[in-house]
């Protein structure tokens, strides 16, 4: 498996907004591009980040190299009027290749929208 840390800070009152266009896009690209599915957090700082998962380093790199677009054109708009700052280059924070995975996973939570997993 392979793991991929991506952050963007997001204006003010545009959480929600952002929150929905990322679970729009992500449902998208699982759909697209064989993704695993990816877990949104929010750090101290304000910052988003994801963490999402791919079967393998080469399944992700085919995704990027697409720009990892998708057929939703409205929430990939939601998903950029949101954003206030990305990383440089719009890179990945980390890209990580899991050696050894203790998560517990439930499916029963995978199709949740409000929030609580």
């Amino acid at each position: 498996m392979y793991v991929v840390v991506y952050w963007w800070r997001v204006k003010p009152g545009k959480e929600a907004q952002f929150r929905d266009a990322w679970r729009r896009g992500t449902r998208q690209i699982v759909d697209i591009y064989g993704g695993l599915g990816s877990r949104l957090h929010q750090e101290r700082d304000g910052r988003f980040v994801a963490i999402a998962e791919w079967p393998d380093e080469a399944t992700w790199q085919r995704a990027f190299d697409a720009r990892m677009v998708y057929p939703d054109k409205d929430a990939r708009a939601a998903f950029v009027d949101a954003i206030a700052e990305v990383p440089p280059d719009n890179k990945p924070a980390f890209t990580m290749t899991v050696t050894d995975d203790l998560l517990v996973r439930s499916g029963a939570l995978a199709g949740r929208d409000d929030g609580a997993a």
